[in-house]
């Protein structure tokens, strides 16, 4: 099983267990930035359906075994349950649980369908901003480069900046944002402004 089918199996499972749910992480950037390369599915699950979150690891048990334990994720303050694909090679999946803080709130409000080519199929996803709100967030280098990525696809000026930058001072995060635009590469084919003469 390869890791696009794996992830279309999380979310039918979610769907079935009547769980609201977006999908965040490498599969939400790609799908707004660059795809890259991951070994992660990675959900956010709301916890308003009693026993639903446990009902979606149950229905993944033939395909995932998930550890005994919650974790606690350190970057986003939130528990999370952490399983391994019983396939070869084997890929991580991560429930996390919705939990009442602000800006988690707030994006799980905002999420979207969205056609996500990677699945073939339309899913629950955070908007744009909120991914790359939520990238600069954790700050890891892999997570700056999506933030940066989805950035340049999408563009700032279809994006809704003063959200993300309203966000990102909350979070201290600016001057991560301003690095990312700064990366922004320039488009391919836009010429060069002319050169300055001196009189």
């Amino acid at each position: 099983m390869n890791l696009e089918s794996l992830a279309i199996k999380v979310v039918e499972a979610t769907e079935v267990a009547g769980v609201d749910f977006m999908v965040v992480g490498a599969i939400a950037a790609g799908a707004y930035g660059v795809p890259r390369s991951t070994k992660d599915v990675d959900l956010l699950l709301a916890v308003n359906v009693a026993g639903g979150v446990a009902a979606v690891i149950q229905a993944l048990e033939p395909l995932v075994q998930f550890g005994p334990q919650v974790v606690f994720d350190t970057l986003t303050w939130g528990r999370r349950h952490v399983g391994q694909s019983r396939s070869s090679p084997p890929f991580k999946v991560e429930l996390f649980e919705l939990f009442d803080e602000p800006f988690v709130q707030e994006e799980f409000r905002r999420r979207q369908q969205v056609f996500v080519p990677m699945l073939g199929r339309s899913t629950w996803l955070p908007t744009p901003e909120d991914v790359i709100v939520q990238k600069l967030r954790w700050g890891r280098s892999k997570d700056l480069d999506d933030a940066r990525d989805v950035l340049a696809v999408q563009g700032p000026e279809t994006l809704d900046m003063p959200y993300i930058e309203r966000w990102c001072a909350r979070h201290h995060t600016t001057d991560r944002l301003q690095a990312a635009l700064a990366g922004i590469p320039p488009l391919p084919g836009l010429a060069s402004p002319p050169p300055q003469t001196q009189h």
